[in-house]
């Protein structure tokens, strides 16, 4: 059994963009499990608000880096943490632009890195998520702490977060490639999102774990029929 930690903001909660939270196999730890299959198990431990390392005056203990040694010790064993932070950083009192939050998330991976673990513990690998954009209308959004900069922010990050990542050796994955915030509020994502960004993430994992997804038996049928109307002497 791999064990993989999602560890990560609203969007890893799964914030529903309407109100609420999507049900499990509406969001996307709740549907990467089923199609990493039953040899994964992926543990969600997602907070709205969450930052890579800032402390949120409007909604104190937010800090990443203040519970991830806690998530990190009470889940053992991993082999993978999916880190998905960042959108909250972007908010305008904190001021941080790119290279600034790259650096946080470099901090956090090697939190990881050098956790103590224990003895027979191993020490997961790392996945940085570069999350999706922040609406152009978020300043007409319930979300006070957000302005057009933050926009501008979220649209910067995925070249310099892949750079850090390239050069600390960790696995990476661009959200912004395959999903967008919902029109909404312009901040969460609405089902085909989630459901994008899990198919993107399954994909690079069962490349790392090398695993061969096993293909259904009913298309394994379906391709048997249909090559035994090809090649007749095709034996079932």
């Amino acid at each position: 059994m791999r064990r993989i930690l999602c560890y990560g903001d609203s969007n890893t909660f799964g914030t529903n963009p309407s109100g609420g939270r999507w049900h499990y196999d509406q969001r996307w730890t709740g549907i990467l499990p089923s199609l990493l299959g039953p040899d994964f198990q992926v543990i969600e431990e997602g907070l709205g608000g969450r930052t890579t390392v800032f402390d949120d005056p409007l909604e104190p203990h937010r800090s990443g880096r203040e519970f991830l040694p806690v998530a990190l010790h009470s889940h053992r064993p991993l082999d993978m943490v999916i880190l998905s932070l960042g959108t909250n950083d972007c908010k305008k009192f904190f001021n941080a632009d790119g290279r600034i939050i790259a650096k946080a998330l470099q901090q956090l991976a090697s939190l990881i890195k050098t956790h103590p673990y224990g003895d027979g513990y191993p020490v997961p690998q790392v996945l940085v998520v570069s999350p999706i954009h922040i609406g152009d209308e978020i300043e007409q959004s319930p979300f006070a702490s957000f302005n057009s900069n933050s926009v501008i922010t979220s649209k910067q990050l995925a070249p310099v977060i892949q750079s850090m990542a390239e050069e600390n050796d960790l696995l990476y994955f661009d959200a912004s490639s395959v999903a967008f915030p919902s029109s909404i509020d312009q901040l969460h994502m609405d089902k085909e999102a989630h459901q994008a960004i899990a198919e993107g993430l399954s994909s690079l994992l069962l490349t790392y774990f090398n695993v061969q997804k096993e293909e259904p038996q009913e298309k394994k049928e379906e391709r048997t029929v249909s090559r035994s109307l090809k090649f007749p002497f095709f034996k079932r």
